[in-house]
């Protein structure tokens, strides 16, 4: 009686703070809307998980992150919450005997933060594309943007463009670089419709849908022509994003992902200088990221900001008493290209590295870091 009590003037405060009702208890009832007989949208995850279901009673989830959204804020990490509960809803409601898998979109931590729960309580195995699969393995080696802290093994990495059978279905996972650069679209057909999940690709305002790029996930403005012309190629009948409701692919949609993608690359050709390293972050970037006291080799990928050969010189800064091997490198860059560069690093405590860029006569200085810890 007493949690019952709670629960329902928690509700109340609920409904009076949110623009439209929000009911965890209905969600608690019901957590899983059908897309077709065949294809289920879990309405209580931060990014959407989706679930395909089987005629053998197995599942195949599609993303899966945080379990109630209160759980997905920007906290410290011992408040972030993985939950399971959900999943009973599928046992209950749509005969689901087993979860055999689940299968990624791109990296985020709102769309794998419970695979490794998953794997340990349910036995499902971990399939992803295979520009997503390095980052979840190894998390510490990318400075990249919400990343999950623990390494989730892959059981199986997913090449572009081979389709491959689960049960009855068939799928495919295809490059969706936009969103981030590491990312997929995932394309398969179910009850007669063809479906295309797109994780962040795109977001759906209701009278238009908006690119959803981040800088910092080393977003390219080309990238999301290639994505309109994939979607102009596949022609689904419905894309599935990662916060938004089913989006029906139509005519007016493509033409607009189109022209909007045009327009991007359009302005970011005319903001940006004709000598820079464009959208990328910095001009350089060292991995692993994260490593522990001790000698580690650490790798400098480089970038040529200019149409032209010129030689990059890379020195490797480090605190007193550490030892760097070599401690300075050149190496010859093509117009517009890249590098990557060897350093191997005596770490005795806690502390950063950097990396000192010269290309040509233009010293850029210190383009990026690696943490020690």
């Amino acid at each position: 009686p007493a949690l019952a009590a709670l629960s329902e003037r928690m509700q109340e405060l609920i409904d009076l703070r949110l623009p439209r009702p929000w009911s965890v208890a209905e969600r608690l009832r019901e957590p899983f809307d059908p897309i077709t007989p065949h294809l289920l949208r879990n309405r209580t995850m931060f990014a959407t998980n989706y679930v395909l279901l089987s005629q053998t009673g197995a599942a195949l989830l599609i993303d899966f992150g945080y379990d109630v959204s209160t759980t997905a804020m920007p906290t410290e990490r011992t408040a972030r919450r993985t939950l399971l509960w959900s999943l009973e809803g599928l046992r209950r409601d749509h005969g689901v005997e087993r979860i055999d898998a689940a299968i990624v979109s791109h990296y985020h931590d709102d769309h794998v933060a419970g695979l490794n729960l998953l794997r340990e309580v349910e036995g499902a195995e971990v399939w992803a594309p295979e520009n997503v699969a390095p980052i979840l393995e190894d998390p510490a080696r990318y400075d990249l943007p919400c990343l999950w802290f623990d390494p989730i093994p892959v059981d199986r990495a997913l090449p572009f463009e081979m389709p491959f059978r689960w049960h009855e279905y068939e799928l495919t996972v295809y490059a969706l670089p936009g969103h981030t650069r590491f990312a997929a679209a995932i394309g398969f057909e179910v009850d007669g419709k063809r479906i295309l999940v797109t994780g962040d690709q795109q977001t759906d305002e209701g009278d238009r849908s908006i690119l959803n790029y981040q800088y910092r996930n080393r977003f390219v403005p080309a990238d999301f022509a290639r994505s309109a012309e994939l979607y102009r190629r596949l022609r689904p009948d419905l894309l599935l994003g990662g916060h938004w409701l089913p989006l029906a692919v139509t005519d007016e949609l493509l033409d607009q992902l189109e022209t909007d993608a045009e327009r991007l690359t359009a302005l970011h050709e005319a903001l940006l200088p004709a000598d820079g390293f464009g959208t990328a972050p910095a001009g350089a970037r060292i991995e692993p990221y994260r490593a522990a006291p001790g000698t580690t080799e650490f790798t400098v990928t480089v970038l040529n900001p200019f149409d032209r050969t010129e030689t990059a010189h890379v020195r490797l800064v480090a605190p007193a008493g550490w030892t760097v091997e070599p401690p300075e490198r050149d190496v010859e860059l093509e117009p517009r290209g890249a590098a990557s560069l060897a350093f191997r690093v005596a770490a005795t405590g806690a502390g950063r590295i950097a990396a000192e860029l010269t290309v040509g006569d233009a010293r850029f200085g210190q383009q990026a870091e690696a943490i020690v810890e």
